[in-house]
């Protein structure tokens, strides 16, 4: 190495872009404050709902959403449930799509990405760091919206044990613990959603087109598992036990596909996130 290859003194790769720093940074974004104002607001809209709907003459629902919709005022931890069932299949992947997909590419379209590697902050630094915040910000989401319709649900209707669908009452101590599992779950299958914005954030400068880009595909995923005539191709989509969850409300506790579920989203994440870092770290980066 020449002098002028030489790091200047007291320069460490490890000290650059703290975490600290970028949780800062992301919290003072308005998209990050409305996102987790939302997962506040969301719970009190849903009981302002069922206080002023129009009753229970509406039953034309089908399978799950129907039941949920009938236990949801029977207790906090029916209400919370029912907030978790209504929002895993879209909204959530939205909200970590956001601060997944939109973490790098907003960079590039501010034109401030160049200037965050010239400090100089190393690539793979960069990427972790920016996903592990993106990571935080979301699994903070899920358990806001969690925590918040909880609390709201047991003021209003009651701490009771948890109805299910598919079994018996549950009660209220071991419907916690199952609670947690279905929110660990989601957790787990939302880091699909995460790897493949952060992927798309990484190729392109467009951060609502990584943002969108990763919903939509992930919405196309969805739409493939409902045709049958794939076969068992659909159980190597990314979304086809996004459902699984369901299985831990029954008695027993059906896991099966909790298991492959939970290895599948682990393995598209990991997938996602390797080729962002490979492509990345080899990316020509002129914004």
């Amino acid at each position: 190495m020449t002098v002028s290859e030489a790091p200047a003194a007291g320069y460490r790769p490890a000290a650059t872009l703290p975490i600290r720093a970028e949780i800062r940074r992301q919290a003072g974004r308005r998209r990050t404050q409305l996102a987790l104002g939302f997962m506040v607001l969301l719970p009190l809209i849903i009981l302002i709902a069922f206080e002023f709907g129009g009753g229970d003459d509406d039953n034309n629902g089908g399978g799950a959403f129907s039941s949920l919709n009938d236990l949801a005022t029977s207790g906090g931890l029916n209400f919370a449930l029912f907030s978790i069932f209504v929002s895993a299949s879209f909204l959530l992947v939205v909200v970590v799509a956001l601060f997944c997909g939109d973490t790098v590419a907003s960079e590039a379209s501010w034109g401030s990405l160049r200037y965050l590697l010239a400090i100089p902050v190393p690539r793979a630094r960069l990427l972790a760091v920016k996903l592990i915040v993106a990571l935080g910000y979301s699994l903070t989401a899920l358990l806001t919206l969690a925590t918040t319709a909880l609390l709201v649900g047991t003021l209003r209707y009651g701490w009771h044990p948890l109805g299910s669908t598919v079994s018996a009452e549950i009660p209220a101590g071991e419907g916690v613990l199952r609670l947690l599992g279905i929110l660990g779950y989601l957790a787990v299958v939302l880091l699909g959603v995460a790897g493949l914005a952060f992927l798309l954030s990484v190729v392109t400068d467009a951060a609502l087109g990584a943002v969108g880009g990763a919903v939509l595909l992930w919405i196309l995923s969805s739409i493939l598992d409902q045709i049958t005539a794939l076969g068992s191709i659909r159980n190597f989509l990314p979304t086809h036990y996004s459902d699984a969850w369901l299985g831990l409300l029954s008695t027993p506790m059906q896991t099966d596909d909790v298991v492959k579920g939970a290895i599948s989203a682990v393995c598209y994440a990991t997938l996602f996130w390797s080729v962002a870092f490979f492509r990345f770290t080899r990316k020509d980066v002129t914004s």
